[in-house]
C-alpha cells in the first residue's frame, strides 16, 4: 500500500518563514501564529494520513455504483465523510454567521492539500459543496443563503455545479438546457447535464446543484445563461426536507481515474429551481465557483505530486541495485541503493524542486485572495485574476508530469496495481481537464487577463520581481548567482514574450494564440522562480539566525538552487517557441493532418 506523510513542516516554513502569515497585515491572520497553524495542520494530518489515506486505493478498486437511481459510495467513505462533518473541516474558512470557522482561505488551501494527496476522489465531493457555497454566499438572496449555507457548511448537505452537456463544454453559449418561469415565482429546468462530479451519491441527506440554462428572453450566447439552485429534495419552510426534486442520474462514467467520485449524468425534467442573482447574468454567479475551482484544481495537481514524491523518495532509499560511480555506499549488501545514481537523483529532484516551489505559489496565490476579500486589496485582486490560469494550467500540467517521474522511479513496480503510483497517474490525468482544459487557460491568459485594465496586472508583476531583486542583489555573493540572476533573467524572457505578444497581436492574433501555452508554461517557471528565491532568501536567514532545523535549511537551498539551474532555463525554450510566431502551427492544411 502506498504511503503519505503530511508535509506539516514545510507547511510551516512557507506559512511563517516565507509569507510571515501574522504580520501580513490581513484581517485574521493576526491570530495565525505558529502554534494554532501547527494545532490545526497537525489535526487535519492525523484525518489525512489515518483515514483518507488507506481509503485512497479502496475507492480506486471498488469505485462507484449505480442501482435504481441511487448512487453508493466505496465502503468507509460514509463513515470518513461522517467524521470530516464532525471536526467541522467543511466549514473551515466558511463564514461563521452559517456555521463556519471564519478562517483564512490560506488556512483551507494548506488543509485541502493534506486532503487531495491522502484521496483525492474523496475529496471532491466536500470540495464541490465548498465552491456552492460560495457561489450562493455571494450571489445568493439572504432567504437563499439562510436556506441552503448553513447545512452545506454542516455537510449534512452537498452541493454540486451543472455545465457542460453532451453537445458543449467550453463553448457554454451553445447550451440547451431551458429554464420556463412558473407562476410561483420558480423555474422549471428541463435538460441534461454530463460529467458532473458528486452528482448522486449516498454521502448527504441532500444536493444542492447549481446550474446553468437558459430562461425565456435571454438572446444567443452566454449572455442569455442564468444560475438555478436545483435541490435534489425541496425544502420546506421550516428547513426540513420536502418531495423529491424531478432530477436524475442518468448515468456515471466509467473514468481513467478519480474512481471514488461520482461522476454522472443528470436528467433535469421540469425540476424546479430558483434563479441565483440577477436573470441572465448567470455566468458571473458561475465563475465564483469556477476561479475558486480553478485554484482548487491547480492545488489537485502539485497534491498528487507530493504523494507521488513520497512513494518515490521511499522506494529509491530502499531499493537496492547497482553500485555507486565513486564507490560502494552500501559495501555489506549486494548493492546500493538507487538513489546514489545521478538520473535518480535528478527524478527526485525534479519532483521534489516542483512540489515545493509549487506549495509556495499556491499559498502566496490564497494569500492574495483573502487580502482581495478581507482587506479589500483591489491590486491583490487583480494579480490573483492574472495567475489562476497559471496556477490551474501550469501547476496540472507540472503536477501530472511529477507522478509519472515517480511511477518512473520505481521501473516495473510502478506499473503494478499494489505500489500505488499508477493510481496517482491516472487520477492526477483529470487536473489538466477539467474546470477548463490547460489550452483554455492559455487562452484565458494571453487572450483575456495580459490586456485587462491596459496590462496592469502584468506590469505590477514585473515590478515586483524586479523591485525584489533590487532589494536583495549584492547582499551574498552566492546567493546572487544562484537565485536572483537565473531570476532576472527569466523575467526578462517573459518581458520578450508579453512585448512579442504586443507587437504581432493586434496584426496577426494567429501568433499570440500559437504562442499561449508556451507563455502559461514560461509564466509559470517565474512564478516558481520567484517562490525558490524568496524560499532561498528564508533559509539563508533562518541559518545565519539559528532558527529552525539546519539541515531542512541547507536541503531548501540545495533544492532550490537545483531548480534554478536545471528547470527554470526553460523560459528560453519557451520564448524561443514563442517567437517562431503562428506560421509553424497554423501552415499544415486541415487536410493534411
Amino acid at each position: 500500500m502506498p504511503i503519505y506523510d503530511a508535509p506539516t513542516r514545510d507547511m510551516q516554513f512557507v506559512l511563517h518563514d516565507v509569507l510571515a502569515v501574522s504580520e501580513a497585515g490581513i484581517p485574521g491572520y493576526e491570530e495565525l501564529d505558529r502554534e494554532t497553524t501547527a494545532a490545526i495542520l497537525g489535526e487535519a494530518a492525523k484525518l489525512s494520513e489515518n483515514v483518507l489515506a488507506p481509503l485512497n486505493p479502496v475507492g480506486d478498486a471498488q469505485g462507484c455504483t449505480l442501482e435504481n437511481g441511487v448512487v453508493r459510495t466505496p465502503e468507509g467513505f460514509r463513515d470518513a465523510y461522517e467524521q470530516m462533518r464532525a471536526g467541522g473541516w467543511m466549514g473551515l474558512d466558511a463564514d461563521p454567521e452559517y456555521g463556519g470557522q471564519g478562517m483564512p482561505y490560506l488556512i483551507g488551501s494548506a488543509v485541502g492539500e493534506m486532503f487531495v494527496s491522502a484521496n483525492m476522489a474523496f475529496n471532491m465531493y466536500q470540495g464541490l459543496t465548498h465552491g456552492a457555497y460560495s457561489a450562493i454566499h455571494a450571489h445568493g438572496s439572504e432567504e437563499q443563503k439562510r436556506t441552503y449555507l448553513p447545512n452545506l457548511v454542516d455537510g449534512i448537505w452537498s452541493g454540486t455545479m451543472n455545465l457542460t452537456e453532451p453537445h458543449c463544454g467550453t463553448d457554454l453559449g451553445l447550451i440547451r438546457t431551458k429554464a420556463e418561469p412558473a407562476d410561483d415565482g420558480t423555474y422549471r429546468i428541463t435538460g441534461q447535464k454530463i460529467w458532473i462530479s458528486a452528482g448522486e451519491h449516498d454521502l448527504s441527506e441532500n444536493i444542492i446543484h447549481l446550474v446553468l440554462a437558459k430562461a425565456p428572453g435571454g438572446g444567443e450566447g452566454t449572455k442569455g445563461i442564468s444560475l438555478f439552485i436545483v435541490p435534489k429534495f425541496l425544502v420546506n419552510a421550516d428547513g426540513s426536507l420536502g418531495a423529491r426534486n424531478a432530477v436524475t442520474c442518468g448515468g456515471l462514467e466509467s473514468k481513467m481515474g478519480i474512481h471514488g467520485n461520482a461522476t454522472c449524468v443528470m436528467n433535469y425534467d421540469g425540476a424546479t429551481g430558483y434563479l441565483v442573482g440577477e436573470l441572465h447574468k448567470g455566468m458571473r454567479a458561475m465563475f465564483t465557483m469556477m476561479n475558486e475551482a480553478r485554484i482548487g484544481v491547480g492545488l489537485q495537481g502539485y497534491a498528487q505530486g507530493e504523494v507521488a514524491y513520497q512513494n518515490a523518495r521511499a522506494f529509491a532509499q530502499d531499493r537496492l541495485q547497482g553500485r555507486d560511480v565513486t564507490g560502494p555506499a552500501n559495501p555489506d549488501g549486494p548493492a546500493d541503493p538507487i538513489i546514489v545514481h545521478p538520473d535518480v537523483r535528478r527524478n527526485l529532484l525534479q519532483q521534489k524542486s516542483f512540489v515545493e516551489g509549487a506549495r509556495a505559489f499556491t499559498f502566496w496565490g490564497a494569500q492574495m485572495i483573502d487580502r482581495a476579500e478581507r482587506a479589500g486589496d483591489a491590486e491583490a485582486d487583480a494579480m490573483i485574476s492574472l495567475l489562476t490560469p497559471v496556477i490551474k494550467g501550469f501547476l496540472t500540467d507540472k503536477g501530472f508530469e511529477t507522478t509519472v517521474l515517480a511511477q518512473q522511479t520505481l521501473g516495473g513496480s510502478g506499473f503494478v496495481k499494489e505500489w500505488g503510483l499508477e493510481q496517482f497517474v491516472r487520477d492526477s490525468r483529470i487536473t489538466m481537464i477539467y474546470e477548463g482544459t490547460n489550452g483554455i487557460q492559455s487562452l484565458d491568459l494571453v487572450g483575456r487577463k495580459l490586456g485587462q485594465d491596459g496590462g496592469k496586472a502584468i506590469m505590477a508583476f514585473f515590478e515586483m520581481i524586479k523591485a525584489f531583486n533590487k532589494e536583495h542583489e549584492g547582499e551574498d555573493e552566492a546567493f546572487d548567482r544562484d537565485f536572483l540572476e537565473p531570476l532576472k533573467q527569466a523575467s526578462k524572457d517573459l518581458q520578450s514574450a508579453g512585448m512579442f505578444f504586443m507587437q504581432q497581436g493586434m496584426k496577426n492574433p494567429q501568433a499570440a494564440l500559437s504562442g499561449s501555452y508556451d507563455f502559461m508554461h514560461l509564466f509559470g517557471h517565474v512564478c516558481l522562480g520567484f517562490m525558490w528565491a524568496k524560499m532561498g532568501l528564508a533559509a539563508k536567514a533562518a541559518l545565519a539566525e539559528g532558527r529552525g532545523d539546519p539541515a531542512f535549511m541547507e536541503a531548501k537551498l540545495a533544492t532550490g538552487r537545483y531548480y534554478m539551474a536545471r528547470q527554470l532555463p526553460a523560459t528560453g525554450m519557451h520564448l524561443a517557441r514563442i517567437g517562431s510566431g503562428a506560421a509553424p502551427v497554423m501552415e499544415l492544411d486541415a487536410a493534411q493532418f
